[in-house]
């Protein structure tokens, strides 16, 4: 490696660490291609691992574990109040984190993957030059931008580490359990942490502009879930605005607009969580022949090339669905295309989970979607109050729906709502990838009792052979 100002040369440049990142420098060492991956952080990972997906989902299953034992309850079995050791539950996902990286660390090590430490920016289509790093500048053949997002912040505000006005990563880092929070957004990512923080004990308050939560999701299934946090938040304020938010020392002064009562509060602390932008500036792209969107997104053609021809863009800098599963493939097409195969993104379905309880998951088509396009569509719904497996675990709120095209009643779309769809939502997208027909999954037989029936229940609805449901004649 050549240090100082002398040029360091890559075959395959990948600028960001995270999911989209590493899926892609993995990939292409795998390949054959003599890989440099440059990151402001030295071990892979990105946001998901250390700011989002996987701290959250650590701090959603000890909530899940908090909401259990009360349940259990009703079941015969008491545990009595947790008694909850921050420092604990700080270490606990401080262990889980590292245990992930440092598996990460050696998979590029042992895939002979160059890791360097430095925030590149483009000096030109085939260069780019390295700040805080003891490289300089390096010279590639092709380049894979996997710089993610970013938070956006309150108009008028921004986030400080250690403030009472907070980002995602700021809760995560739970620096306490404030005994009123605001959680402005109701996205996934405000549902899922002001969950952990009711378990924990916080008061929690939840506004969002729009009408409903979720905006996007089928509403039918989000009905069970809003309704189980009717009965942990202190209050969900829909078509309500913040104003203004004040911080000072002892909390946060919010001004709100809307249905609320109350229209100037204060809280201990805010999560601001009303969406992400893609980290796409500061880059040096305008020295390239890279384009943007009009909102900042990377555009890229089925290949995740960019408009410059060398350079490829994946995950969330490139727009469509935030998700590290769809980072990963896209990473793993640019690699391959790059390495010269035959490789696009050409996804019916990608799988997107809301990891609260209930969980909610669905891929494909969604009924929103249908009537937007006008589109039509035959739904049956299998209600979890006939599901045995449900029942025996007190989670009978929940519903599995499957969406066909009415004259072959291929699967078009499954949508679930409930416990640990997490995994039950996998079979719905193996259904549409595949163009099963509600016949195909009908006939699979499904192990008894478990969740999975749903899905095979809700499949025979269509055929009028449904069990534990009776059937339209």
């Amino acid at each position: 490696m050549v240090m100082g100002e002398l040029m360091q040369e890559a075959e395959l440049l990948v600028i960001g660490n995270g999911p989209g990142g590493y899926a892609a420098a993995f990939r292409a060492a795998d390949l054959g291609l003599d890989v440099t991956m440059v990151d402001t952080a030295v071990r892979p990972g990105g946001v998901c691992l250390f700011e989002g997906c996987i701290p959250s989902k650590t701090f959603l299953y000890l909530a899940e574990l908090i909401y259990d034992a009360d349940k259990a309850a009703s079941m015969g079995i008491s545990f009595g109040k947790p008694q909850i050791d921050l420092e604990g539950v700080r270490s606990w996902k401080a262990r889980v984190i590292d245990k992930m990286a440092d598996g990460l660390v050696s998979l590029g090590n042992r895939r002979g993957v160059q890791v360097i430490k430095g925030r590149a920016e483009f000096e030109s289509a085939d260069t780019v030059r390295l700040r805080d790093s003891e490289v300089r500048r390096i010279k590639f053949r092709n380049a894979i931008i996997a710089t993610g997002s970013r938070p956006v912040p309150f108009p008028g505000t921004d986030f400080k580490f250690g403030g009472r006005i907070m980002n995602s990563t700021g809760a995560l880092a739970l620096a306490d359990i404030p005994p009123r929070l605001l959680v402005v957004g109701g996205g996934y990512v405000g549902l899922e942490l002001g969950t952990v923080y009711a378990a924990l004990g916080s008061q929690i308050t939840l506004v969002e502009t729009m009408d409903r939560l979720l905006l996007g999701v089928d509403q039918d299934l989000v009905e069970p879930l809003h309704r189980k946090l009717k009965g942990i938040f202190a209050g969900i304020h829909l078509k309500t605005k913040v104003v203004s938010l004040d911080e000072h020392d002892s909390g946060v002064d919010v001004k709100l607009e809307g249905e609320v009562d109350g229209l100037q509060q204060t809280f201990d602390r805010v999560l601001v969580a009303i969406g992400r932008r893609p980290a796409s500036q500061g880059l040096g792209l305008e020295n390239t022949k890279v384009k943007l969107d009009d909102k900042g997104f990377v555009v890229v053609d089925d290949q995740m090339r960019t408009t410059d021809k060398k350079i490829f863009a994946v995950g969330d800098v490139a727009g469509g669905m935030m998700l590290a599963h769809k980072a990963t493939r896209e990473g793993k097409i640019a690699a391959e295309v790059i390495a010269g195969q035959p490789s696009a993104f050409d996804v019916r379905a990608i799988p997107a989970v809301v990891y609260t309880d209930p969980q909610i998951a669905w891929c494909g088509l969604t009924e929103e979607e249908a009537r937007r396009e006008n589109r039509a569509i035959k739904v049956q719904r299998f209600p979890w109050k006939f599901s045995g497996r449900a029942t025996t675990m007190g989670a009978p709120e929940g519903v599995t729906k499957i969406i066909v095209e009415p004259e072959t009643l291929r699967i078009l779309g499954v949508g679930i709502a409930g416990r640990d769809t997490e995994g039950l939502i996998s079979e719905g997208v193996l259904a549409v990838e595949m163009g099963a027909l509600a016949e195909d999954m009908a006939l699979s037989i499904h192990p008894h009792p478990t969740l999975s029936e749903t899905e095979g229940e809700a499949a025979e609805i269509f055929l009028g052979s449904a069990t534990h449901i009776l059937n339209k004649k």
